[in-house]
């Protein structure tokens, strides 16, 4: 068997693990899927990357669940656990407890970033290291973006708090009815998190709006991403990759393209969303303001 192939065998196994982590993940079933004898394959996922694959399984199920815990209110803890695949709320309650220290409810009531982080670290070095984002300099477009109007809750400080300011933003948006399926979703990114100190960290969240937001009680404010040239370049996986799309612009595509910055921050245009959609599919754009 050819490196390559064994390599899309094991990272087919990692894809039908996000978009089925409500159902049958057994080894016997994994197993089928890369098609290797259910004899081996946990050896076989282990020694290729790492990690157990039931170890992985549960990491993955916990991550899902404590993005709908924080950041979808409507739904039900029950309903979040048979989602993820826990046959009731106690068993979800009990691995939830032993992995954060806290239940379910108590995380969903005051979550604990820090907890939230460190659980994300394996799963996000993993994908890293195996399922990269490479990018050609062909997959990088211009066009012309239109002055679009945006309603903006500033993030400012430590990127390990966004998390409370993103749900800040979503209570402000429900209230409101803009869901992203009404207004376009928008992040402006001021600064590098691995260059700038914590508490000068600055990250905007922001909705498109037909009109400009009345003063409010909920921190919004108005802005506008002008009218302008823009390289862009869709990015489709998790959100840890985002910094290496970013430093391609930068450092591959920006120098051969003998093109001039303009004088507005990068930012994304998130298309779709993570729990909504598996990891892997997260949809986002990246645009790069430039001069004509």
């Amino acid at each position: 068997m050819s490196e390559s192939n064994y390599q899309t065998r094991m990272l087919r196994v990692v894809r039908y693990i996000d978009s089925h982590l409500d159902q049958d993940l057994s080894v016997e079933r994994l197993s089928e899927v890369a098609t290797f004898s259910k004899y081996h394959f946990h050896r076989q996922f282990s020694e290729y990357f790492g990690i157990a694959a039931f170890r992985y399984v549960q990491l993955l199920r916990l991550k899902k669940a404590m993005y709908e815990l924080a950041f979808r209110s409507h739904k039900q803890v029950i309903d979040i656990a048979l989602d993820n695949g826990y046959e009731s709320s106690e068993a979800f309650s009990r691995a939830f407890k032993k992995s954060l220290g806290l239940s379910p409810a108590q995380f969903r009531k005051q979550p604990q970033w820090h907890a939230w982080q460190n659980s994300n670290l394996t799963i996000d070095h993993m994908r890293e290291q195996y399922m990269p984002a490479t990018y050609q300099i062909a997959d990088v477009r211009i066009t012309d973006f239109p002055e679009t109007r945006i309603a903006v809750l500033e993030h400012r400080g430590a990127p390990a708090l966004l998390p409370n300011s993103i749900q800040q933003f979503i209570a402000w948006r429900k209230l409101n009815k803009l869901p992203p399926s009404v207004s376009a979703t928008f992040n402006l990114i001021y600064d590098d998190p691995e260059q700038t100190p914590a508490e000068e960290y600055r990250f905007d969240l922001a909705a498109a709006v037909a009109a400009p937001v009345a003063d409010n009680q909920h921190g919004i404010v108005n802005k506008i991403i002008p009218a302008g040239a823009c390289a862009v370049l869709r990015h489709t996986g998790s959100d840890a990759q985002l910094g290496n799309v970013v430093r391609f612009l930068y450092n591959n595509w920006l120098p051969q393209s003998e093109r001039n910055l303009r004088d507005f921050p990068l930012f994304f245009q998130r298309i779709s969303f993570f729990p909504d959609v598996p990891e892997h599919l997260i949809v986002t754009d990246v645009f790069l303001p430039l001069q004509k």
